[in-house]
């Protein structure tokens, strides 16, 4: 069967071209568009439509395309499959998951076959080589995370703007005004490859309009590295009143550290954490955290996918707020900030 990459390669442009070209949602010279024309009628293709075409057999799979590597720790995202495997299976569907390398093999595998109706894609990035291919499945696709540029693919993601914007309003009303940002060394999760620059800039930007000075360090797992980071937000005189820390798992050093140099939380120092709500809860003193709702975005993401079996054609971004819970954790600035 002749596809939309076979249209490309023989007109010499990117699959999105064709596509633009095929649904005219963006404006393409006159000149290309002759040449993907003339690709489409010497090659025979027939471009998928979901509600006009014969449908295809269903399955009842849903394929997860959840690339394992060193940059997505574990356990996030087991917890993303986990809240997949559930929501697919109270959907009376059964979750086929794809785990290899950077998921080109594994995409191109469930291309080549039938076994899944659709794909739930994570570790999106701002630009993702794998847009084309999956632009032309012809099958329901949605990303987790968001791209820079619209893909004309369906999207759910956090919304980072209102968590942010959720952290800031509450540090800002205990009088803090220079924060601490604990920053992953990490470049890739399972809701995006750019999430924690996208949420660090988001944070930024936020706080700078409340009059917050953000001064950031990334901070790998080992306790020494743990300790160089708070060392460096702490040292001197930065000013520094609260932390900000977006890795989980670095969150026992960061504690344990804070204790070693004499700062007691909340009274020298706030902790937020972006973490679950058990690390929260357990945490020597109970954090005020952001929790990451990996639960809701997995049944997010297999609802927006099965709405295009319902006809739901038109791409959507659906956005879901991580939920702030104020603990013990917070507290009132103090008037002069202890130094390292």
């Amino acid at each position: 069967m002749v596809t939309i990459i076979d249209v490309a390669r023989a007109a010499g442009v990117a699959p999105s071209t064709v596509s633009y070209v095929l649904n005219g949602k963006r404006p393409i010279s006159a000149d290309t568009r002759r040449l993907v024309e003339q690709s489409i009628r010497q090659l025979g293709y027939r471009p998928h439509s979901r509600r006009t075409s014969a449908p295809r057999q269903r399955t009842g799979v849903i394929g997860l395309l959840a690339p394992l590597h060193s940059a997505n720790t574990v356990p996030t995202l087991t917890r993303f499959v986990g809240s997949v495997m559930t929501a697919a299976h109270a959907r009376d569907h059964d979750l086929l998951l794809l785990t290899h390398g950077t998921g080109m093999a594994a995409l191109r595998r469930a291309v080549s076959t039938a076994v899944a109706d659709a794909l739930i894609v994570t570790d999106v990035q701002a630009s993702d080589p794998r847009i084309p291919a999956l632009t032309a499945l012809g099958r329901p696709v949605v990303l987790v995370g968001e791209p820079a540029q619209s893909t004309g693919l369906s999207c759910v993601t956090l919304d980072f703007d209102a968590a942010a914007a959720g952290v800031v309003e509450h540090l800002a009303s205990l009088g803090h005004r220079t924060v601490g940002l604990v920053g992953s060394p990490l470049s890739t999760t399972v809701w995006g490859a750019d999430h924690a620059r996208q949420c660090t800039r988001t944070f930024e930007a936020t706080a700078a309009r409340s009059g917050i000075h953000v001064r950031r360090r990334p901070c790998g797992d080992s306790a020494d590295a743990v300790r160089s980071c708070l060392q460096a937000l702490l040292a001197g005189e930065s000013g520094v009143t609260a932390l900000v820390v977006e890795n989980e798992v670095v969150l026992p050093g960061v504690l344990e550290h804070l204790h070693a140099l004499g700062r007691r939380v909340p009274e020298d120092i706030s902790v937020v954490a972006v973490c679950r709500d058990e690390t929260a809860r357990r945490a020597p003193i109970p954090l005020t955290s952001v929790a990451v709702p990996t639960a809701d975005l997995g049944a997010l993401a297999v609802d927006t996918v099965l709405r295009q079996f319902e006809g739901e054609d038109e791409p959507e971004v659906r956005r879901i707020v991580p939920r702030l819970t104020v603990r013990q954790s917070s507290g009132p600035a103090p008037a002069i900030s202890s130094c390292a």
